[in-house]
C-alpha cells in the first residue's frame, strides 16, 4: 500500500508540471486582437475551422508582420489570399510539395529556385499558357525541357506564387508556425 501511494505521489509530481506546461488552445477569431485580425483578415471566414497547429503558424506570421518591410507585408497578404482560395486538397498538395522540396539537396533546391525565377520572369500570358498546358513526365516527353519551362517534377510547387517554393507556406521552424 505504501509503495502504491509513493508511486502515485511520484507520478503526480512528474505529471503536474507537464500538465501545467501543456500548450493552450489557440484563440478563436473573436479572441484575436484587432491587430491580429487586421493582419489575418483573409483568414477570417475559415479561422475557427483551422487546425490548432495552423492557427499557431498564422499567429507566428502575424507576430512578425509589423517588423516586415511594406513590400514583404504586401507579399504576405497576397499569399494569404491565394492560400485561402485553394481547396483543402490543393493546400495538402502544396504542403506535401514543400516537404519534398525541403528534403532536396541544396544544389537541387538552388536549381529549382533558378527555374522558378525564370518562370516568373516570363510574360503573364506565357505563364498562363504554361500553367494550363497538360504536364508530361520527363521520361515520356523524350525531349529535354527548355530552361524557361518550369520543372514538372513531383517537387515542383503545386501553386504558382511570386517567389521560390520555399516561401509557399509558413515553415514549422519559422512560425511554430496556415496554415
Amino acid at each position: 500500500m505504501a509503495k502504491a501511494l509513493l508511486a502515485l505521489a511520484l507520478w503526480l509530481c512528474l505529471s503536474l508540471p507537464a500538465l501545467a506546461a501543456a500548450p493552450k488552445k489557440p484563440p478563436t477569431w473573436a479572441e484575436l486582437t484587432s491587430e491580429q485580425q487586421q493582419v489575418l483578415a483573409p483568414l477570417a471566414t475559415d479561422w475557427d475551422k483551422l487546425e490548432p497547429e495552423r492557427k499557431t503558424k498564422w499567429l507566428g506570421i502575424a507576430k512578425r508582420y509589423p517588423k516586415m518591410k511594406p513590400d514583404e507585408q504586401a507579399r504576405v497578404q497576397r499569399r494569404m489570399q491565394a492560400w485561402m482560395k485553394l481547396t483543402p486538397q490543393e493546400r495538402r498538395a502544396a504542403r506535401e510539395s514543400y516537404k519534398k522540396i525541403e528534403k532536396l539537396p541544396q544544389a537541387k533546391k538552388e536549381d529549382l529556385k533558378q527555374k522558378w525565377e525564370e518562370y516568373n520572369r516570363l510574360p503573364e500570358q506565357e505563364r498562363r499558357k504554361l500553367g494550363s498546358a497538360p504536364r508530361k513526365s520527363p521520361a515520356s516527353s523524350g525531349t529535354p525541357k527548355s530552361p524557361t519551362e518550369p520543372a514538372s517534377s513531383p517537387a515542383a510547387p503545386a501553386v504558382p506564387l511570386e517567389s521560390p517554393p520555399a516561401a509557399i507556406a509558413p515553415t514549422p521552424a519559422a512560425s511554430s508556425g496556415s496554415q
